[in-house]
């Protein structure tokens, strides 16, 4: 089995989640060569600021480093055979050389949880969200990255919506719009009134329903549990139009 090894630049750790800002590249680069030790290739990684030993014992990386300074890093080795210099190579890349090719249909680690992020906004699972969200967060993913695959998942998830409202708005002849929640409270100018009673007669009756209620509050024992004497009834069908039988709880 092939051998990679890679020569990074100075810096702190090559995870690239490290320091004060996250390398999304860089972080992709460590989950491709964990991929990569994964397909049973051995991965071999030494930093400049940490092992300068390394650096000097390979004869092409000094000579890299002769010509070029830091601009060579970082570098790739396969089989001790230069590969990439100055930039990290992409999965395919490190998978061409060796592996022979790429697996049809294989995914990055970064883009399997951009592909699992669109997911969760298209099935409504704010669990797998959440899930997903962590997950990009540790590879190194961006704010910026995953807010465009969440744009992109609700505007897939959008259109459906749309075309029937199109179709809706086409077949009945007028727009169609989504309706408003009616405004919460009572208006400056109805006055609440009270009503007798408990369970389904307890609250309010506003507008021009106001003096029905209170009429109404005479027989308002019938519809909650008592019974209500005949001049009751008639007193409430005088006073609110409708009939004893069809009360707050008929």
């Amino acid at each position: 089995m092939a051998k990679v090894e890679v020569f990074d630049p100075p810096m702190c750790c090559s995870t690239g989640v490290c320091g004060p800002s996250v390398d999304p590249a860089l972080a992709a680069f460590a989950a491709d060569l964990t991929w990569l030790a994964d397909q049973g290739v051995e991965v071999e990684r030494h930093t400049l600021s940490q092992e300068p030993q390394a650096f000097a014992e390979r004869d092409l990386i000094r000579e890299l480093l002769a010509e070029r300074g830091d601009d060579a890093l970082p570098a790739v080795l396969v089989d001790g055979a230069l590969r990439s210099s100055g930039h990290y190579p992409s999965r395919q890349e490190l998978s061409s050389w060796t592996l022979g090719a790429a697996p049809l249909g294989a995914l990055g680690a970064v883009t399997a949880e951009l592909v699992a992020i669109g997911a969760a906004i298209g099935a409504n699972c704010e669990p797998c969200f959440k899930y997903h969200y962590n997950e990009a967060r540790r590879l190194g993913v961006g704010s910026e990255t995953m807010v465009a695959a969440v744009r992109v998942a609700q505007t897939v998830k959008d259109t459906p919506a749309r075309s029937m409202s199109d179709l809706a708005a086409k077949l009945l002849g007028a727009e169609v719009t989504m309706a408003q929640p009616a405004a919460a409270g009572p208006s400056a100018s109805t006055t609440p009134v009270p009503v007798a009673g408990g369970g389904c007669c307890d609250g309010e009756a506003t507008g021009p329903e106001a003096p029905a209620a209170e009429a109404a509050t005479a027989a308002t024992s019938a519809c909650c549990g008592g019974e209500a004497s005949e001049a009751q009834v008639m007193l409430v069908t005088t006073a609110s139009g409708v009939s004893g039988s069809s009360g707050c709880c008929g």
